[in-house]
C-alpha cells in the first residue's frame, strides 16, 4: 500500500491504496464521495466520469497512482447547490428517467461546455458519444446540453 495526497473537489485528501487501486473506487469506498457510479468496469459507458484538469476521464479503471498532483472534480464538486448551467438545464429539461448515467453525462457536459462554451450539435453529440444511457433519452440530452450552452 502507498499513501497518496489527492486534490479532489477543491480539498487534499490522503488515501493509503493499493498503486493500481482505481480512482472510482478510492472515491466510493475510501472518500464516500458516491456519485460517481460504477457500470461496465471498461471505461465504455461514461457512468464513472470525473474532471481530471478539466478534461472527462473514466475514473473506472484510472489508476490512482497515474494522478499526481492533477485536480479531480466530481460531481459532488461540480457545484455545492446543484446550481451549474448543466444541471439546471437537466432538470429544466427532464433529461432523468432512471438517473443512473446522469452524474457521468453531466460530467461530460460540462467538461465540453468548459472547452467550448457554443458547441454545434453535432460537436454535442461527439463529446456525449462515450457515454451510454439505459433508458435512451439521448434526444433530452443532446438538447440539455444546447439549453445550458445558451442559457449559462
Amino acid at each position: 500500500m502507498a499513501n497518496y495526497s489527492l486534490k479532489i473537489n477543491g480539498e487534499t485528501f490522503n488515501v493509503d491504496v493499493e498503486d493500481d487501486t482505481p480512482l472510482l473506487w478510492v472515491l466510493r469506498d475510501h472518500l464516500g464521495l458516491v456519485g460517481t457510479k460504477y457500470s461496465c468496469g471498461i471505461a465504455q459507458c461514461g457512468a464513472c466520469m470525473v474532471h481530471v484538469n478539466g478534461d472527462a476521464v473514466p475514473s473506472c479503471t484510472l489508476p490512482v497512482s497515474s494522478l499526481g498532483s492533477d485536480e479531480v472534480v466530481t460531481i459532488e464538486g461540480l457545484s455545492k447547490d446543484g446550481d451549474h448551467p448543466v444541471q439546471k438545464a437537466w432538470n429544466e429539461i427532464d433529461v432523468a428517467q432512471c438517473g443512473y448515467c446522469q452524474a457521468g453525462q453531466i460530467m461530460a457536459a460540462s467538461a465540453l461546455l468548459k472547452k467550448n462554451p457554443s458547441p454545434s450539435m453535432a460537436e454535442i453529440e461527439d463529446a456525449m458519444n462515450r457515454n451510454l444511457c439505459r433508458c435512451g433519452t439521448y434526444h433530452k440530452i443532446r438538447e440539455a446540453v444546447a439549453y445550458a450552452a445558451k442559457n449559462k
